[in-house]
């Protein structure tokens, strides 16, 4: 799992059987330390996600199909909750808003 940033919606007007009615996200996957943690990715919204939510996405396509109720559908990642809170070990803070972000 990994923790991410909701940075768009996709909109399909062509997609798979499976697919239809399934809100569709761009996530982006985040270090610890907020940065971004590699490229975006596109995955299926079983939590209700939006714009700027911070998210735990599922990566293995079982996990991913099962919690969007699609069991053996043609999906390999999904939002599965929405982040209210991060608390690190080492007391370090985990930014919620990027707009908090320091560079």
């Amino acid at each position: 799992m990994l923790i991410s940033r909701v940075i768009g919606e996709i909109v399909s007007t062509r997609k798979h059987p499976s697919h239809e009615g399934q809100k569709i996200l761009l996530v982006q996957p985040l270090q610890l330390d907020g940065t971004n943690r590699g490229n975006a990715l596109v995955a299926m919204d079983a939590a209700g996600a939006g714009v700027g939510d911070l998210v735990l996405v599922a990566l293995d396509g079982y996990s991913a199909m099962t919690s969007v109720g699609r069991p053996n559908s043609p999906i390999d990642m999904a939002v599965i909750g929405v982040i209210d809170r991060v608390e690190l070990m080492d007391g370090a803070p985990f930014p919620l808003n990027p707009e908090k972000q320091q560079t």
